[in-house]
């Protein structure tokens, strides 16, 4: 035991680790906030369908200031930090991709408009800010508690690596979650959207609207994705402020990236595969850390290596073969809406009886 924790004690000297002032923190939790808020009350003020070209510039935005915090950490604390955050951040954005397509499943069976999709995402990316930081510092705490608890996170990273290429977990049936049945049961809710407003007033009573279950729907699945994405970016920093920040800002983008690919999953065949190939390699890493501690540009390469790849050849493969035959690929199409579509009620709509 007690080698294991010299151990312990050694392979976390190995990674950042730095005192965070809490002057940091706030500056932190400022810019993230002045950028949903932005986000929210001046580029996306009023509901509107949201071009893909639209889109686009959006990510690449969001993507730019994710980038752009690399240089941040590198004059603040050397390039190991930055080395470390831009790997957990290509993991997070990497692994996210998959979130996205589960978000276009969700929209899709409750038919949300375009239009209201982003306020679901923007208030379901505020909750995965809050749900991310208790599973980081939970994650940390535990580390630094239980040395053997290295290995379950290790073994489990395996393991969901070999799911995630076998895309086991490609099916998404909103129905037989069990958080929104309760939800169903629990709180008052009409059939009938009323804009984009979560809840409503019918008859003087206050009423959930549909818009609120997906918005439960949208929270849980990120509580699933975040248990395996924690892990695995632990497998590359164990310092808070870099696995924070790095997650942060990976996800600040994810709405704009959903309308951009939603609607193409079916181009992106071997995405699984590479989830995959990644997940494994960091789950390795991190049952391996008794024995060798491998670099972080090591680490930042394969990751780096495997995305570029991955892209490579779902493109290449797309332009040989075609569209890959994906049952869920017209959902996701779907799921976007047309602009010219009316509100139906989603009574009329499987699951909402």
């Amino acid at each position: 035991m007690t080698s294991l924790l010299a151990a312990s004690s050694s392979d976390s000297s190995k990674f950042a680790n730095f005192d965070v002032p809490s002057i940091a923190w706030v500056a932190l939790l400022g810019v993230i906030a002045t950028l949903l808020i932005g986000d929210l009350l001046l580029v996306h003020r009023k509901p509107h369908d949201i071009t893909m070209r639209e889109a686009a510039i959006e990510s690449a935005i969001w993507i730019s200031f994710g980038l752009a915090f690399v240089g941040v950490m590198f004059w603040w604390q050397g390039g190991g930090a930055a080395g470390e955050y831009l790997s957990g951040y290509l993991i997070e954005k990497s692994l996210s991709v998959d979130n996205v397509f589960v978000w276009a499943v969700i929209f899709s069976y409750f038919g949300v408009p375009n239009r209201y999709q982003f306020r679901v995402l923007f208030w379901g990316i505020f909750g995965a800010l809050v749900l991310r930081a208790i599973f980081i510092f939970a994650g940390v705490a535990l580390l630094e508690a239980f040395d053997w608890i290295l290995y379950v996170f290790g073994a489990f990273l395996i393991f969901t690596a070999i799911r995630v290429a076998r895309h086991d977990e490609a099916e998404v049936h909103p129905d037989s979650n069990p958080v929104l049945k309760i939800v169903r049961k629990v709180v008052p809710s009409t059939n009938e959207y009323d804009g984009q407003k979560m809840f409503t007033r019918r008859s003087g009573r206050m009423l959930a609207t549909p818009l609120f279950a997906v918005l439960v729907l949208v929270e849980t699945t990120d509580v699933v994705f975040a248990v395996d994405s924690i892990p695995a970016i632990l497998a590359v920093s164990r310092e808070p402020f870099i696995v924070f920040s790095s997650n942060a800002f990976a996800i600040l983008g994810l709405r704009a990236l959903y309308f951009l690919l939603a609607g193409m999953a079916g181009r992106f065949r071997y995405l699984n595969i590479g989830l995959g190939v990644i997940l494994g390699f960091v789950g390795m890493k991190m049952m391996a850390v008794e024995f060798v501690h491998l670099p972080t540009w090591l680490s930042l390469g394969v990751i780096t290596i495997v995305l570029t790849v991955t892209i490579w050849a779902s493109l290449r493969a797309e332009k040989r073969d075609g569209p890959a035959d994906h049952a869920g690929d017209d959902d996701s199409t779907a799921a976007l809406g047309d602009p010219d579509l009316s509100e139906p009620p989603v009574s009329e709509r499987p699951g909402n009886e």
